[in-house]
């Protein structure tokens, strides 16, 4: 089964040393989408069959974990797997996030086996 990967990072390149690494790894993959917010990211999820989420914390008008709030209230979206990327570092924080809903956590900087590993993880490759 090919997947589509949302990235939703306000860093075009975030976004696009993702998109390398992606590239770099063994997954099957359909279709890489972008966006620079939340908002961005649900009107992608209003027009696109997503199936995991890529989103870093802090992002202008909608961050990250207003996005994982928003989904998981919305039966459409909420299991869609969304694995936060950021340089966040607080154990206690990222306890947090997890408890809010997000599926996983990748600490920036990562490494293409790093993110394979946790990506084949939440889509049960």
């Amino acid at each position: 089964m090919a997947y589509n990967i949302l990235i939703v990072d306000d860093s075009v390149l975030t976004r696009a040393a993702i998109k390398r690494i992606i590239d770099m790894v063994d997954l099957d993959v359909d279709e890489v989408l972008e966006a620079e917010n939340g908002i961005e990211a649900f009107k992608v999820l209003e027009s696109k069959n997503v199936d995991v989420v890529l989103a870093d914390l802090n992002m202008p008008e909608m961050g990250g974990v207003e996005l994982v709030h928003k989904m998981k209230s919305d039966d459409a979206y909420s299991d869609i797997p969304v694995i936060v990327v950021s340089t966040e570092s607080s154990v206690t924080r990222i306890k947090e996030l997890l408890s809010e809903g997000i599926k996983d956590f990748l600490h920036k900087p990562f490494s293409p086996e790093e993110f394979r590993a946790t990506l084949a993880k939440n889509l049960e490759v």
